[in-house]
C-alpha cells in the first residue's frame, strides 16, 4: 500500500480521502490555500502546507507549488479529488514524470475523454450508443446550422473541452442557434481555452443515469452499479441515488455492459463514470460524457455495494487487487444524497457567510460528508457545496424517510442554504413516485 498520499484538494473530498487514508495508515499531507487555512481538512491531516492565496489558479490549480509541497513532504503519492487538477491530463503524466504515483486514470485516458467530441467518436467506435451529433467542431455559424438542419431541432450546443455540466445551451430554431452557438463560443473560449463547439440532439425529457467504473490494476473494468442524478439546477446535479428507479434489470444489464465497453476501449484504470441521458419514453440511452476521476456522488456507490471506492482507488494505484471479489458484487438497499450548498433554496444563488451554527444529524443509515464546521466561513472563492448528505436504507421508502428526518435534524445557520428545497423535494409526489426527469426542478419553483 501507499505509505505517504498527498490530496491536491480541499473541502468535503479533500477531508472524505484524509479520512480513509489514515484508517489505511497511510501518512495524509494536505494542500490549502491561505483562505482554508482553518477547515477542518487541514487540521485533520498528518501534514498540511499552504500553496498559496484563495484564488484556486495560484493554490489549487498550481501545479508548481503542489509538486513542490510533494517533494518537501516526501509524498509519494498524489490524490486529486475531482475538479481543480483531477482531469488535467498534462498534471497527471507530470505527476508519473516526478516519480510519484498518481491516483487516478492515466494522462492517455484522460485526454482521449476529455474532448466531448473526440469522447464521442471513441465511444461510437466502441459499440457504446451516442446520440445524433457532430463528429467533428461546427467551425463556424454556418457549419453549425448546417448540421442542425441534419440532427433536428432542438439541438443541444455543448463546449466540446466543458464538463460539469457548464458551456451549454439549448437551441429550438435557427435564430437561437445562432445565439447560442456565439455565446457558448465564447464562455468555451474564456473557461477552457478552446472554443470548439459541438452539436447534439436534445431530448425535451431525458433522465440522467451514469455507471460507476473501476479499472482494476489487472487490466478488467468493473461496472458497480448506476446512479440516478435527474435532480439538478442549471444542468447540475443537487440529488444523487441508487439503484435509479428508472432501470429495470435488462437495462441495468445493457448500461453496464457499454460502461464496461467505454472503460476498456481506453484501457481505463482506477475509478471513473460513464454518465449517459435515458430517454424513459423508449428505453434508449446515449453515452453523454466521461468523468476521469471520483465523483461527488460516489457516496451512494459505495454505500450500496459496502465497498470504499478512495481505498480501491489507492489499491489500483499501488498496483494491489481490489478487497471484495470481482465476480460476486451485489446491492443491498437504496441510498441517496443530497448536496447541502450555501445558496439560497429558491433560486440557487450563492450565499457565502460564516456558519453560526453547524449540528449534523445522527442515526442509522445517515452519513455526512462535510468540509466546514462551526465557526468556519463558506468564502465565494470556491463552489458552493459545503456538505453532503447520505442516507442508506433496505428500500427506497425507507432511505427517503431517512432523508427527511436527517434534513430536519441538520441544524445549520449563518450562510445561506438548501436545506428548505430539500425538505419540499421530499415530499413532492413526482419525486416520490420515481417516475421524474430532468426538469423536476423547475416544476418545484
Amino acid at each position: 500500500m501507499i505509505e505517504s498520499l498527498l490530496v491536491a484538494n480541499r473541502g468535503e473530498i479533500a477531508r472524505r480521502i484524509i479520512r480513509t487514508a489514515r484508517r489505511l495508515g497511510v501518512r495524509a499531507i494536505a494542500v490549502h490555500s491561505e483562505a482554508d487555512a482553518d477547515l477542518p481538512f487541514v487540521a485533520e491531516a498528518d501534514e498540511a502546507v499552504c500553496v498559496g492565496p484563495a484564488n484556486p489558479a495560484q493554490s489549487y490549480r498550481n501545479t508548481e507549488a503542489i509538486l513542490a509541497a510533494a517533494r518537501s513532504t516526501g509524498a509519494q503519492a498524489i490524490h486529486p479529488g475531482y475538479g481543480f487538477l483531477s482531469e488535467n491530463a498534462d498534471f497527471a503524466r507530470t505527476v508519473e514524470a516526478s516519480g510519484l504515483i498518481w491516483v487516478g486514470p492515466g494522462g492517455d485516458a484522460i485526454s482521449a475523454m476529455g474532448d466531448k467530441i473526440n469522447a464521442r467518436n471513441l465511444m461510437a467506435a466502441a459499440g457504446v450508443p451516442v446520440a445524433a451529433g457532430t463528429t467533428e467542431p461546427a467551425a463556424d455559424v454556418a457549419a453549425a446550422v448546417a448540421a442542425a438542419a441534419e440532427i433536428g431541432y432542438p439541438v443541444m450546443v455543448k463546449a466540446a473541452a466543458g464538463g460539469g455540466g457548464m458551456g451549454m445551451g439549448v437551441a429550438v430554431d435557427e435564430a437561437a442557434l445562432r445565439t447560442e452557438y456565439d455565446k457558448v463560443r465564447a464562455f468555451a473560449e474564456r473557461m477552457f481555452g478552446d472554443g470548439s463547439v459541438l452539436l447534439e440532439r436534445y431530448f425535451p425529457r431525458v433522465r440522467h443515469v451514469e455507471v460507476q467504473i473501476l479499472g482494476l490494476a489487472d487490466g478488467r473494468v468493473l461496472a458497480l452499479g448506476e446512479r440516478e442524478c435527474s435532480v439538478q439546477r442549471r444542468n447540475q446535479k443537487l440529488v444523487e441515488e441508487s439503484p435509479s428507479p428508472a432501470v429495470s434489470p435488462e437495462l441495468r444489464s445493457r448500461l453496464l455492459a457499454a460502461a464496461v465497453r467505454a472503460g476498456a476501449a481506453v484501457d481505463y484504470r482506477n475509478a471513473g463514470t460513464v454518465e449517459c441521458l435515458l430517454d424513459p419514453t423508449t428505453g434508449e440511452f446515449f453515452f453523454l460524457e466521461m468523468n476521469t476521476r471520483l465523483q461527488v456522488e460516489h457516496p451512494v456507490t459505495e454505500l450500496v455495494h459496502g465497498i470504499d471506492l478512495v481505498e480501491e482507488q489507492l489499491r489500483v494505484a499501488a498496483g494491489l487487487p481490489p478487497t471484495f471479489d470481482p465476480d460476486a458484487l451485489t446491492v443491498r438497499g437504496h441510498a441517496i444524497e443530497l448536496r447541502v450548498n450555501a445558496e439560497d433554496p429558491k433560486r440557487f444563488l450563492p450565499g457565502p457567510g460564516t456558519i453560526k451554527t453547524w449540528v449534523e444529524p445522527t442515526g442509522e443509515g445517515v452519513r455526512v460528508d462535510s468540509g466546514y464546521a462551526e465557526g468556519n466561513t463558506v468564502t465565494p472563492f470556491y463552489d458552493s457545496l459545503m456538505a453532503k448528505l447520505i442516507v442508506h436504507g433496505q428500500d427506497r421508502a425507507e432511505a427517503i424517510a431517512r432523508a427527511r428526518a436527517a434534513v430536519a435534524a441538520f441544524d445549520l445557520s449563518g450562510p445561506k442554504h438548501n436545506l428548505p428545497f430539500f425538505a419540499e423535494l421530499l415530499e413532492n409526489q413526482e419525486f416520490l413516485s420515481g417516475d421524474y426527469d430532468t426538469s423536476i426542478v423547475s416544476h418545484l419553483r
